[in-house]
């Protein structure tokens, strides 16, 4: 039996004829709840870099370690780890609106705790007020695959998908750019005091507005569905249970596979955000501003890149083939990077960095959508938050790794290793079946 027919005999057994005759209506709202989306997500990601971008700068205004300040970073992973199942239970059992606003609802609270931590002995405060802030993106992360789902008909729902990526990358893009533009390198204490205190009110009023429009105006999903195949699955969530769902995904041999590749390339793109700054000063001492204007050309040359591959994936339907092509070019935009690292030129960093950064970073809707049609019909949100849990374990490991590994050779052969790390990922990409049960369902 087809993995479809298979789909179709499930929700046959769940009381659901899943035909062509159900209504259904495609909405202009849509384009408004994902514009919510895609700047309430930037709201949480923002703060994920903004210590470790400014290294040098928080370590001697606060008299902390680099490790320390490497920890803010990770504590994003962290949490993830053992919050992504009640968030994703929240998401698939009450929906989008309540998932929204308990993370806009966090991100906020997390940010006036940041308000307060500003003296030189108020590090734990700002770490507190940045694990509240990360704790709440749990109910982020997960749901652009599941929002495109179920607000875009069958053409545009990778395009909406990259769209809802497009805003984690735009806040990471601002994490990078203005810290190091508000918060500068000074002997004054009381300069980068009023740097940091410039930004934790930027973040704290921001969000607190995002809040308020996910308060009055985000919906959980549109009166009608916009597809049969979106009509069937709606009916599927209301008769299925959470943990068989979990079940069912630790025994998809294909989405296990998935889940490893990806973990592998985003975790290693999550590692080289996070010690960017440390790179880049060491072999460009001073240049904290330049750190944060290449990890603004990352992000920048990844949404033009996630936005691309959800073109082609909307025109071609050939996920397979896009997320491996996809992957073999972040290995070699890798390899060019490592062994460019020693060039003397910072406009070669801005240059690898960047395709770097196109092709690593648009792979994140192409690993979503890959999920989701290798998973169809269970809900978007379960199987994106395993993926987005997995990429957080890789990345605290490799944040950790790549770290020691520089502090005890040089960047260069700790890049390397990363290099030998992606090469595994591409071969586990090319070993997963080209099994569409989304497709084959339409």
């Amino acid at each position: 039996m087809s993995r479809a027919s298979a789909d179709y005999v499930k929700a046959v057994e769940c009381g659901i004829q899943p035909t062509e005759t159900v209504e259904t209506k495609i909405y202009r709202r849509r384009w408004f709840i994902l514009a919510i989306f895609v700047v309430y997500s930037a709201s949480s990601a923002m703060q994920w870099i903004q210590y470790s971008i400014i290294t040098d700068i928080v370590m001697k205004y606060y008299k902390v370690d680099a490790f320390m300040v490497d920890m803010t970073s990770m504590i994003y992973m962290i949490t993830y780890i053992p919050f992504i199942f009640p968030a994703s239970y929240v998401l698939d059992k009450y929906g989008l609106r309540y998932a929204a606003l308990a993370g806009g609802l966090g991100t906020a609270l997390g940010s006036w705790v940041k308000v307060f931590s500003v003296e030189q002995d108020q590090f734990l405060i700002a770490f507190i007020g940045h694990t509240i802030v990360a704790s709440s993106q749990c109910f982020i992360l997960s749901v652009p695959a599941r929002l495109a789902a179920v607000w875009f008909g069958p053409d545009q729902v990778s395009s909406a998908c990259s769209i809802g990526v497009f805003g984690n990358q735009l806040g990471i893009a601002i994490g990078f750019l203005f810290p190091p533009m508000l918060v500068k390198d000074s002997p004054d204490p009381a300069i980068v005091r009023d740097g940091l205190k410039i930004m934790n009110y930027m973040n704290a009023s921001i969000t607190t507005v995002i809040f308020l429009l996910i308060l009055f105006f985000f919906k959980a999903k549109p009166p009608l569905p916009p597809s049969p195949v979106q009509a069937v699955q709606n009916e599927l969530e209301k008769s299925d249970n959470f943990f068989q769902s979990l079940k069912r995904l630790g025994l998809n041999f294909g989405y296990v596979m998935l889940l490893l590749s990806y973990g592998i390339n985003v975790g290693i793109f999550y590692a080289i955000s996070t010690v960017l700054s440390r790179i880049v000063t060491s072999h460009f001492p001073g240049a904290q501003e330049d750190a944060g204007r290449m990890g603004l050309a990352i992000v920048c040359a990844g949404m033009l890149g996630s936005v691309m591959c959800g073109v082609i994936l909307d025109k071609t339907r050939r996920f397979k083939e896009t997320t491996l092509v996809v992957y073999i070019f972040s290995l070699l935009g890798l390899v060019v990077f490592t062994f460019t690292l020693n060039s003397g030129s910072i406009i070669v960093f801005y240059a690898t960095l960047s395709l770097l950064g196109f092709f690593m970073t648009g792979y994140l809707p192409v690993g979503f959508e890959f999920a989701a049609e290798l998973t169809y019909p269970e809900p978007e949100g379960t199987s994106a938050g395993l993926l987005n849990a997995l990429v957080q374990v890789f990345g605290i490991i490799f944040i950790i790794v790549y770290g020691y590994l520089i502090d005890v050779t040089s960047d260069f052969w700790a890049s390397l290793a990363l290099c030998g790390i992606l090469a595994v990922g591409a071969v586990i990409t090319a070993i997963i079946p080209n099994n569409l049960r989304r497709q084959n369902a339409k």
